[in-house]
């Protein structure tokens, strides 16, 4: 249900031609890119579309799996995107719906693996209902989701030295009181003000810092 409401949301946004998270600059390292989608005229409806009906297929149970095929490609490439680009804005939630998406193709594994190119199929014992249920995966899959959750956001939040925020102010909070502050306020100065690609300015960002 979450991940239809996420692309029903952002889908109807590209549908009705408003530019995806208007609020960030256009010279921001994703600004400038979603300012660039959003003048690709009817590429940019279509891939509102695309995702309305990945939602929409996801919200039936004789769909479902049509839906996490038609949704993972367009996820996986909106979580490389955020990463490329340190964006916070999904730095955090993209990689959990990539994860929930495999969770949903891996549930629907006697679906799917009729089209996998392989000769022969295991049932991995996740077709065929147990003779008797044990609270032991349960614990197991619980855990593991907990832990996975906890590192995607160790990662978002301690990955990268420095990340460009969404905006100048929030960029420059980052290095204030720091030993590195004049050089973190000149990369975003570089990010914000310049409109700089991110590249660039961590470049020098780096030179600086090793002087």
């Amino acid at each position: 249900m979450a991940l239809a409401f996420a692309f029903i949301v952002a889908g109807m946004v590209k549908i009705v031609g408003e530019r995806f998270a208007s609020g960030l600059s256009d010279i921001h390292p994703m600004g400038a890119y979603l300012e660039a989608l959003h003048h690709t005229g009817y590429y940019y409806t279509f891939i509102g579309i695309a995702q309305v009906v990945a939602a929409v297929l996801l919200l039936t149970p004789r769909t479902v799996t049509l839906g996490a095929l038609l949704y993972f490609p367009i996820i996986v490439n909106i979580w490389l995107l955020s990463y490329a680009v340190r964006f916070e804005g999904s730095i955090v939630t993209s990689p959990l719906m990539v994860l929930a998406n495999l969770y949903l193709l891996v549930w629907n594994y006697d679906r799917l693996r009729y089209i996998l190119p392989f000769g022969q199929f295991s049932d991995l014992g996740i077709v065929e209902k147990p003779e008797k249920y044990s609270t032991k995966f349960p614990f197991l899959f619980f855990s593991g989701v907990v832990i996975t959750a906890a590192l995607t956001i160790l990662f978002a939040r301690f990955g990268y030295d420095v990340v460009p925020r969404n905006s100048l102010s929030d960029c420059k909070e980052q290095f204030e009181n720091t030993e590195n502050e004049v050089a973190g306020f000149e990369f975003c100065e570089c990010i914000h003000s310049e409109g700089q690609p991110l590249d660039e300015c961590l470049k020098e960002y780096e030179n600086s810092i090793e002087k």
